[in-house]
C-alpha cells in the first residue's frame, strides 16, 4: 500500500506540474514519493515490486498527464472518450518507457553511492526517450516553459537538458529525506545540490535575457488567420465538397484581406491543409478555378502567402505547405516530414485493405524528407529565408536545427490541433513544444493552427502576440529577424539523449571491468593448489601446427590487409556488401580453415596414476609424469597458446599441445622443474592471464551490437523519420535485413580495431621485452589496459561525435 500512496502522489502532483502556471515549481519534487518506493523496493532487492511500480508509475503518470490525449483520440476513432482513455492507460508502458528505463537501472545500481545512482537512473531515462519513439515527443523540460527564466537554458541542451535537470533536482530531494533519520548535516548536501539547479537555471536565465542583443532592422510584419474551421470532413460531407472549399477559402480571403489592408501585414500565414485539396495539381475543374482564384488573390495583395494543403507527385500525396509569391506564383513546397501514424498513415506492414476496413479515418500521405528553408520575398524587396513546419514537426528538435544551420532567420509552423484542443491542455501542450524550438535556435517564430493556439514567439520563448482556443482570430505581429549566433544545440545537435546513451553505456563498461578485475585479483588467492582436472588440449603433430597455423597466419594478415584497403578504398568504406565479401574471404575462410585443423586433433588433457592422459573418445596417448622434465611455452602462439613438452632425456616430445593457458597447465602437471619455461616476451604474454572483456561474445558480438543499435536507430530518423520509420514503411523482414547489415558492419570494424590494437600491443611487448625484459610484464599490463579503453570506450566515445556532428 505504501507502494501505492508513492505513485499516486508522484502522480498528483504530476497532474499539478503539467497544468501550468505556477505548477512548474513542483517539476523539481513530484517525482520525490515514486523514487522513494523504487529505492525501498531495491534494497529488498524485489525485481518483481520494481517492475510493478514502474509499470504503475507509467499508467498513473499517463492518466494524470495525459487524460486528454485519450479522450480526444477517442473522439478521433469514435470508439469514445472513455474507450480512448482506456486504450490510452492500457498503452502506457509503450507510450512512457522511461519510467521503466530508470527504474531499472536503480535497481541495478542500488549499492552505487546516491550520486552515481542518480546519474545513471537520469542517464536510463533519457537514452529511453531518445531511443524509444515516443508519439508526442513529449518529455519532462516542457514543464518549466511558464517559467520565463528556467526554459532559457534550452539553448545548451534542449528540453531533454531542462528533463535531466529536473531528474537530478529529484534525486537530490530524494536523496535527502532518504537520510532524514541521520539528521540535518546528512541531509543538507543533498538537499543543496537539488537547490543549486533552479538556482543555476534562473541565474543562465537572467544572463542570456540581459545579454540578448538589441533588434535592428526592420521586422518582419506577418499574418495569422486562425479561421476556427475545424472537423472538416464532417462538414465535407454534410455540405458537400465545392461549397465547403467555397467557405474555408471566403474566410481566409476576407481576414487576410483585413490583415493586409487594415493591419499592414507584409506576409500572411494559413493554418495546415488549410486548403483541403491539392494545390498545383488539382483532381477537377472546380480545383482548377480554386487555384487560380488564390494565385489571383496572392497578385492582388502583393504580399506573399504560405499556407497548409496537399501536394501530389509519381510517389503518393503529401500534407505540405506551399509558397506563393505576387507576380512569381508557386516557389516551392515543404512537405510534413513527421506524420501521425495510424491517423495521417498506416506503416506498410499493416497496410491493406482488412487494416483500412478496422482503421477507416487513417490516410494516405506520405512523409516528407527533412527541413527545407524557403525565402520569403517581400514587397520592400527584402528576402527573408524561413523554415516552415507542420505540426508534429515541431516536436522534433532536429528538424528546427537542421533548418538553423540551413540560414533560417524565423520559423514557420502550422497546425491544426482541433481534434484535442476541446479541453485546452493539449493545445498549450502543443504550443509550448513548439515556442522550445524557438529558444533552442533563437530564431523568432510565426505559429498559426486552424482553431488555437495561434502566436507569435520572439527568439526567449515569449509570446508577443496570441490567441485563445475555438474562435475566429487573425494575429498580426512584428518579429525582429536576422541570423543569430549559433546556440550549442545548432552547434551540437539534440545531444542530451546520445550522451547520456553512451554515460550509461561507460557505466555499465566501468562496473564489468571493476567484478572482472576484483575477481581476477581474487582469483590466485581462493584457486586451490591443485587445478582441476581435465582441460581442454590440441595435440598436434608438427605437420598440423604448421598447417593451422600458416591458415591463422593468413586470417590475421587478411584484416590487417583489409584495414589497409579500407583506408585506400573509398568506394570500399560505403560498400558493406563488398566489405562483407572481402572479410569473408580474407578472415572467415582461413580462420574456418585452421578451426577445423585444432578440432581434429582436440583432446581431453588429465593426469591418472602419474601419468598425463591426452583422451579423444576411445583414443588415448599416455605420457608419464617421470619422463617430463620441463614445459616450454611456445615463443610464437600459433595458432594460439601452447607448450612443448621437453623430456627427461633432453628431447622435445612429438606432440605439441594447444592450451588455453599455458601457466595453468604447467601448474597442473607439477614438475619439480617449476612451472613454465619462457623468454621475457612469452612471460609477459602469459603472466596477465585473459581479461573476461576479451571473450569473443563480448567483444565481437555484444560490443559491435552495442554500438549497432544507436548508429542504426540514428540512421532510421534521418532516413526515415523514427527509429522504427524502416519498419513502418516496408515491413519487419526490411526492418531487420537493414539492422542485420549494420551490425555486421560494426562487427567488422570491430574485429579491424582489436587487430590493429592487438598488433601495436605485441610489437610494443617484443620491444620492451628487448629493451628492459624485467619491465615487460608490466609493460604489457598497461598496454592491455590502454587497448580495452580504446576499444570499449574509444569506439563508443567516436561514434558519439559522429553522431552529434
Amino acid at each position: 500500500m505504501k507502494t501505492i500512496a508513492c505513485i499516486l502522489a508522484s502522480a498528483a502532483l504530476a497532474a499539478l506540474y503539467v497544468r501550468g502556471g505556477a505548477g512548474w515549481l513542483l517539476g523539481f519534487v513530484f517525482l520525490v514519493p515514486w523514487l522513494l518506493a523504487l529505492d525501498a523496493l531495491a534494497q529488498r532487492r524485489s525485481l518483481v515490486g520494481t517492475l510493478l511500480c514502474a509499470w504503475g508509475m507509467q499508467v498513473a503518470f499517463t492518466g494524470a498527464a495525459f487524460a486528454w490525449f485519450g479522450g480526444a483520440f477517442g473522439r478521433y476513432i469514435q470508439i469514445g472518450e472513455a474507450g480512448g482513455v482506456a486504450l490510452l492507460l492500457l498503452g502506457a508502458p509503450l507510450f512512457q518507457p522511461q519510467f521503466l528505463a530508470c527504474a531499472l537501472v536503480r535497481y541495478a545500481v542500488v549499492q552505487w553511492g546516491a550520486a552515481w545512482r542518480a546519474l545513471a537512473a537520469a542517464a536510463a531515462w533519457l537514452a529511453a526517450e531518445w531511443l524509444l519513439p515516443r508519439l508526442l515527443g513529449d518529455t519532462l523540460g516542457y514543464g518549466l516553459y511558464p517559467s520565463r527564466l528556467m526554459r532559457q537554458a534550452a539553448d545548451l541542451g534542449g528540453s531533454a537538458g531542462l528533463t535531466l535537470l529536473l531528474l537530478l533536482a529529484n534525486e537530490g530531494v530524494a536523496a535527502a529525506l532518504a537520510r532524514r533519520a541521520l539528521g540535518w548535516r546528512a541531509m543538507a548536501r543533498p538537499l543543496a545540490l537539488a537547490a543549486a539547479i533552479p538556482l543555476a537555471l534562473a541565474g543562465y536565465g537572467t544572463l542570456a535575457l540581459s545579454g540578448a542583443p538589441a533588434p535592428s532592422g526592420k521586422p518582419l510584419r506577418m499574418g495569422l488567420i486562425q479561421a476556427n474551421i475545424t472537423d472538416y470532413e464532417a462538414q465535407r460531407r454534410e455540405k458537400g465538397a465545392y461549397a465547403f472549399v467555397r467557405e474555408v477559402l471566403d474566410r481566409h480571403f476576407a481576414m487576410s484581406h483585413d490583415a493586409v489592408v487594415r493591419q499592414r501585414a507584409e506576409a500572411l500565414l494559413w493554418s495546415e491543409t488549410a486548403y483541403p485539396t491539392t494545390f498545383g495539381a488539382p483532381k477537377s475543374e472546380a480545383g482548377a478555378e480554386f487555384d487560380r482564384e488564390i494565385v489571383a488573390f496572392v497578385n492582388a495583395a502583393a504580399v506573399p502567402l504560405v499556407f497548409g494543403t496537399y501536394e501530389r507527385d509519381g510517389v503518393g500525396e503529401y500534407n505540405a505547405a506551399a509558397f506563393l509569391q505576387p507576380g512569381t506564383g508557386l516557389t516551392g513546397f515543404y512537405r510534413k516530414t513527421r506524420l501521425f501514424p495510424f491517423t495521417e498513415y498506416l506503416p506498410a506492414w499493416i497496410d491493406g485493405a482488412p487494416a483500412r476496413r478496422l482503421l477507416p479515418w487513417a490516410g494516405n500521405w506520405t512523409a516528407g524528407n527533412g527541413a527545407r528553408v524557403l525565402p520569403l520575398r517581400l514587397a520592400d524587396g527584402r528576402e527573408v529565408p524561413v523554415l516552415p513546419l507542420i505540426c508534429r514537426d515541431d516536436v522534433d528538435p532536429a528538424l528546427a536545427i537542421a533548418g538553423a544551420r540551413l540560414g533560417a532567420q524565423a520559423i514557420l509552423t502550422m497546425s491544426n490541433d482541433s481534434w484535442f484542443s476541446a479541453d485546452g491542455a493539449g493545445a498549450a501542450l502543443h504550443q509550448a513544444a513548439a515556442a522550445f524550438r524557438s529558444i533552442e535556435t533563437r530564431l523568432p517564430q510565426f505559429r498559426v493552427t486552424s482553431n488555437g493556439h495561434s502566436a507569435a514567439f520572439d527568439a526567449h520563448g515569449d509570446i508577443l502576440a496570441g490567441t485563445g482556443v475555438g474562435e475566429p482570430a487573425l494575429v498580426v505581429a512584428d518579429l525582429p529577424v536576422r541570423r543569430p549566433a549559433p546556440t550549442l544545440m545548432v552547434l551540437w545537435g539534440d545531444w542530451v539523449g546520445p550522451a547520456a546513451a553512451a554515460f550509461l553505456l561507460a557505466l555499465a563498461l566501468r562496473a564489468l571491468l571493476r567484478a572482472w578485475r576484483a575477481r581476477s585479483e581474487a582469483a590466485p588467492q581462493a584457486a586451490p593448489a591443485a587445478p582441476a582436472w581435465p582441460m581442454r588440449a590440441f595435440v598436434l603433430p608438427p605437420a598440423a601446427r604448421i598447417a593451422a597455423g600458416a591458415a591463422r597466419s593468413i586470417a590475421r594478415a587478411g584484416l590487417l590487409a583489409m584495414c589497409l584497403a579500407l583506408l585506400l578504398n573509398e568506394p570500399l568504406r560505403s560498400n558493406t556488401l563488398g566489405q562483407i565479401r572481402l572479410f569473408a574471404t580474407v578472415f572467415l575462410l582461413p580462420e574456418a580453415i585452421a578451426c577445423c585443423i585444432l578440432l581434429a586433433f582436440a583432446a581431453q588433457a588429465s593426469v591418472e596414476n602419474g601419468r598425463l592422459v591426452l583422451a579423444r573418445g576411445a583414443q588415448r596417448l599416455e605420457l608419464p609424469l617421470a619422463d617430463i622434465g620441463a614445459v616450454q611455452a611456445w615463443r610464437l602462439p600459433l595458432p594460439g597458446a601452447g607448450v612443448n613438452l621437453l623430456l627427461v632425456s633432453g628431447q622435445p616430445w612429438r606432440y605439441g599441445l594447444a592450451v588455453a593457458d599455458p601457466m595453468r597447465f604447467a601448474r597442473a602437471l607439477a614438475l619439480p622443474g617449476g612451472p613454465v619455461m619462457a623468454d621475457a616476451y612469452t612471460q609477459a604474454r602469459l603472466a596477465l592471464g585473459r581479461w573476461r572483456l576479451d571473450h569473443p561474445l563480448v567483444k565481437f558480438l555484444l560490443l559491435p551490437l552495442a554500438l549497432a543499435v544507436p548508429a542504426f536507430m540514428l540512421h532510421q530518423r534521418i532516413a526515415y523519420g523514427s527509429a522504427l520509420g524502416e519498419f513502418y514503411s516496408f515491413g519487419l523482414a526490411a526492418y531487420l535485413s537493414a539492422f542485420a547489415l549494420w551490425w555486421a558492419a560494426w562487427t567488422i570494424g570491430v574485429v579491424l580495431g582489436a587487430s590493429l590494437l592487438r598488433a601495436a600491443i605485441e610489437g610494443a611487448t617484443l620491444l620492451a621485452a628487448a629493451l628492459r625484459p624485467g619491465q615487460a610484464s608490466r609493460i604489457r599490463g598497461g598496454l592491455e589496459g590502454a587497448g580495452h579503453i580504446a576499444l570499449y570506450l574509444g569506439l563508443p566515445a567516436w561514434l558519439l561525435l559522429r553522431m552529434l556532428a
